[in-house]
């Protein structure tokens, strides 16, 4: 004869944390889109007031005659100290 094995249930927990996720990855997904639009409109500004973001020394343009290659490699290394010296002092001021 075979016998039968009860198993706790454990479907509560489960669907009240899986809720909990839901919610965090909401706020992240809010959270990062609201980030995309504060750098549109940052870089909106920026070349409305004609600041040299991608037509700075060390920013490389290509074009052929079919195709066109841009490769930001100055602009992408100031927004990558930028960024670095900002949350640096985030978590600085968060201790």
């Amino acid at each position: 004869m075979y016998r039968v094995v009860q198993r706790p249930i454990t479907v509560s927990y489960l669907s009240l944390a899986s809720k909990k996720n839901m919610a965090d990855l909401g706020k992240i997904l809010l959270g990062l889109g609201l980030l995309l639009v504060v750098l549109g409109s940052v870089l909106l500004l920026a070349s409305r007031f004609g600041w040299p973001l991608g037509r700075l020394p060390g920013d490389m343009a290509w074009r052929g005659k079919n195709v066109s290659v841009f490769f930001p490699l100055g602009t992408s290394i100031l927004i990558s100290v930028v960024l670095t010296l900002l949350l640096y002092l985030i978590s600085r001021f968060r201790r």
